[in-house]
């Protein structure tokens, strides 16, 4: 039987980074909006249960408070920043503004032993964490001892061995936090006494029989681009149901250079999947042509995606269900209860999803993953690291990576040069070592001269960043000779550029391209 952690969510935007370090560590655990978890509890019989940080205050007025029931079930309790301060307001603690607020870097100071500590922090010793909160305890509820302090929180830590509940004020799951993915891992295997059996072979099989015992006899049809998520999915699905898959793989014209053809060669020929091939390149391109504003862009290519995708449908006399490469963080956005910018983000990257006219049930199979995880289980497939390690490449591809108007020739121009940027970061060894990497062609030309002709011709911007999950980002440091290389290589091969430059800007969160 799978255990289970519950993380009850208030709010922060790192939350999900608790959720992937319980799961590295071989556990399973889901998240669930504190305004949403009651309901949750019982059906889900948590061993242990994680409050997560969150941006409110607890002296406000209706902020978010975890259900009673959490402290009533007599399992283990991790309370995180906020987490911990809603644990002590509603356990009989007292909580206050800071004299001095604490946001990065800090130091505690262990005073005293506790089971969430044992064999990582001994008393007397000074750690290294990541505080972020303006608020902290001032009172702590009976039954709780202080195990840390830090120069601006008294209660940088506070444990009830008896109870197993614990409290921390800084954030254990950010690499800020140094040992904070061991006292995660104490708090699942020690605390909560979870066997870590948790593994991607064992999802596997369990997975392959739930798409069985949903599918019965119907037919799946399923939208193959060739990124990581819609080839785990295929491959997962033609395992459990053979050719009861049906894969429809549309070429939008926008789409990387020979990706079509390792698409077709990859699934048709070498997994034997039933393969539709559908060349809507003109239709695209005759769709976009005018057509500059970024949103109406990825509309166009979602309708028009849609409209291709039903018409195949119908070739095949229809389906009963509808394979989508849903991930986990997908879901968790679904549900949130603080809204915020993600649908917009959600627009811009993806191409919608299909209407509700085609009537078809929903097979989500990688809805519990997260995208390292999804990763993990195509290599247990079997798939190609190719394929497997592939960089994100946006659902509207290369069209929202040509500012302005798509044009065939400028969607041609662009594939060439990142296909030579690509090429090149493979030859020296890097592409695992980027989270992603590519070239856009900037709306503006610049004048040159290339040998004894003056040209006029486009700009393209290189990019390339490291991520450890996708919702922030940092430039990678390109030795400048790599950069000349590529600079040369693209200015010599690719007619129509003559200027390239490299972005060195951060990755914010919520941003997804350059557009």
């Amino acid at each position: 039987m799978v255990e289970h952690i519950l993380i009850i969510d208030f709010g922060s935007q790192v939350t999900q980074l608790i959720a992937r370090r319980v799961r590295e560590s071989g556990v399973y655990c889901e998240v669930v909006p504190f305004n949403k978890s009651d309901e949750v509890l019982e059906s889900f019989a948590p061993k242990g249960i994680i409050l997560s940080g969150g941006p409110a205050s607890v002296l406000d007025t209706g902020t978010p408070r975890a259900p009673q029931k959490v402290f009533e079930m007599g399992v283990p309790v991790l309370a995180i920043c906020y987490g911990e301060q809603t644990m002590c307001a509603q356990l009989g603690g007292q909580v206050e503004p800071a004299d001095h607020r604490e946001f990065g870097r800090a130091f505690i100071d262990i005073v005293a032993d506790c089971d969430l500590f044992e064999g990582l922090w001994p008393v007397g010793a000074r750690e290294q964490v990541w505080m972020s909160h303006g608020d902290r305890v001032i009172a702590i509820p009976d039954g709780f001892k202080v195990v840390a302090t830090s120069d601006n929180a008294p209660f940088a830590a506070i444990a009830d061995d008896d109870r197993r509940f614990y409290g921390v004020q800084f954030h254990p799951e950010v690499v800020h936090t140094p040992q904070g993915t061991a006292l995660l891992h104490n708090f699942t295997h020690k605390v909560v006494g979870c066997s870590g059996d948790w593994t991607m072979s064992a999802f596997r099989e369990r997975e392959i029989a739930k798409i069985k015992e949903q599918v019965g006899d119907g037919k799946v049809i399923c939208a193959l681009s060739g990124g990581v998520d819609s080839s785990v999915v295929a491959v997962l699905l033609h395992e459990a149901i053979g050719d009861q898959l049906i894969c429809v793989f549309v070429d939008t014209g926008v789409m990387r250079a020979g990706e079509a053809e390792e698409v077709v060669g990859m699934f048709r020929d070498h997994y034997n999947i039933r393969l539709i091939h559908r060349d809507a390149v003109d239709l695209f391109m005759d769709k976009l042509a005018g057509v500059s504003d970024p949103e109406r862009k990825r509309k166009i290519i979602g309708g028009t995606f849609i409209d291709v995708f039903e018409e195949e449908a119908k070739g095949i006399g229809g389906a009963d269900f509808l394979a989508q490469g849903t991930l986990y963080p997908d879901v968790i956005e679904s549900v949130s209860f603080a809204g915020g910018p993600s649908v917009t983000i959600k627009s811009h990257h993806n191409v919608g999803g299909l209407p509700e006219r085609m009537n078809m049930k929903l097979v989500e199979p990688l809805r519990e993953l997260f995208k390292d995880e999804v990763r993990e289980l195509g290599r247990e497939l079997g798939l190609p690291e190719k394929f497997v390690g592939r960089h994100p490449f946006p659902g509207p591809g290369l069209a929202i990576r040509i500012p302005g108007e798509v044009t065939r020739e400028k969607a041609d121009i662009l594939r060439k040069a990142d296909a030579i940027y690509l090429e090149e970061i493979r030859n020296a060894g890097l592409y695992d070592a980027i989270w992603q990497a590519f070239a856009v062609l900037l709306p503006v030309r610049t004048v040159g001269v290339m040998g004894d002709e003056r040209s006029y011709e486009h700009v393209c911007g290189l990019r390339a960043v490291n991520s450890t999950d996708g919702m922030t980002a940092d430039y990678y440091p390109f030795p400048h000779d790599f950069l000349g290389r590529v600079a040369t290589r693209i200015i010599n091969e690719v007619r129509g550029i003559n200027r390239v430059v490299y972005d060195i800007t951060s990755k914010p969160p919520g941003t997804i391209e350059w557009e």
